[in-house]
């Protein structure tokens, strides 16, 4: 029955979603992908290693520094950025056909990478906020892979993300991740139905 509500569209939409880390915004798109064949998220080329369950071409496609640069000149990203000493970026190749298959593709990048999009194609621009930075701060320490300075960045990087978030189409609070996913299920649905 879902299937009826998205989906009707001969090429997609460009969602972008952004939040700090641990907000939970990986975890709300694959709730959308397993609920609408539809849904699609970019995965992004990053140079940072892989973390403890992270796949290669499953969370991302962990490639070289060199690799990275040599794609920047190509001008294969939408967007890039450098954060933590890593790069992210999102191949413009990838996006372009999944919204050729009628997927709406959902970046998840952050505010650096979402003010690229911006200038470079239609997007429905989301923010996803945590409740306060002191639960975001929990929320990091029980995934136990920040050391506590890590956590300090994370936490100083957060609140610059959240100043951003007035630039966003859309602003979700995270606090119960059930009445997030309603919030941003909405987003979309009413997004594919909205007049162009």
């Amino acid at each position: 029955m879902n299937e009826k509500l998205v989906g009707k569209l001969a090429k997609g939409l460009v969602f972008v979603l952004s939040a700090p880390a641990g907000t939970g915004k990986t975890t709300l798109v694959k709730m959308l992908q397993k609920e609408f064949s539809c849904v699609a998220s970019n995965i992004s080329y990053t140079t940072r290693s892989p973390r403890v369950g992270e796949e290669d071409g499953v969370d991302y496609h962990f490639i070289t520094n060199e690799e990275f640069e040599k794609r920047i000149k190509l001008g294969d990203f939408l967007e890039y950025a450098k954060v933590f000493d890593h790069y992210y970026g999102t191949s413009k190749s990838s996006v372009e056909s999944l919204l050729n298959q009628g997927k709406h593709v959902f970046l998840v990048i952050d505010t650096q990478g979402a003010a690229q999009v911006k200038n470079k194609i239609e997007a429905i621009f989301v923010f996803l906020a945590p409740p306060s930075l002191e639960e975001l701060r929990s929320r990091l320490g029980k995934r136990q892979t920040e050391t506590e300075t890590s956590m300090e960045k994370r936490i100083s990087w957060a609140e610059d993300e959240i100043k951003k978030s007035k630039e966003y189409d859309y602003v979700i609070v995270n606090e119960k991740l059930e009445v997030a996913y309603q919030v941003l299920r909405s987003i979309l649905i009413s997004e594919e139905h909205r007049a162009r």
